[in-house]
């Protein structure tokens, strides 16, 4: 799996929560069937916006972030945004309480953190 991180600079303020995720709703539904992406998460930085992406792989993040993906951004936001890669392989996921590899759960012995 790969995470992508975008982040697209902003001239203006902040906005406030409120506004920050009024403004993901719209654009959420997007993402809802791009082939090969697994989660997308909404960010709101004191310098700029953007997003974390999971990916089941690199060839399907390269297939989003494509030419057209650069300038609809800028166009959009009126900035060029930094996109970063990163190889993912292992999850802690509190929220479910599982360890994950390669999205698949695993046991780790509690010894082995010590």
């Amino acid at each position: 799996m790969v995470i992508t991180i975008v982040q697209i600079p902003r001239n203006a303020a902040k906005p406030d929560k409120a506004a920050s995720i009024e403004g993901a709703k719209k654009s959420a539904p997007l993402y809802r069937d791009v082939k090969g992406l697994l989660r997308k998460d909404f960010l709101n930085g004191d310098d700029c916006g953007g997003g974390v992406y999971l990916w089941e792989s690199r060839e399907a993040a390269e297939a989003w972030f494509n030419d057209e993906w650069w300038g609809w951004i800028e166009e959009r936001f009126g900035a060029r945004p930094t996109l970063t890669y990163f190889d993912h392989y292992l999850t802690v996921d509190n929220m479910v309480g599982e360890i994950r590899v390669d999205g698949q759960p695993i046991e780790i012995a509690e010894e082995a953190a010590e």
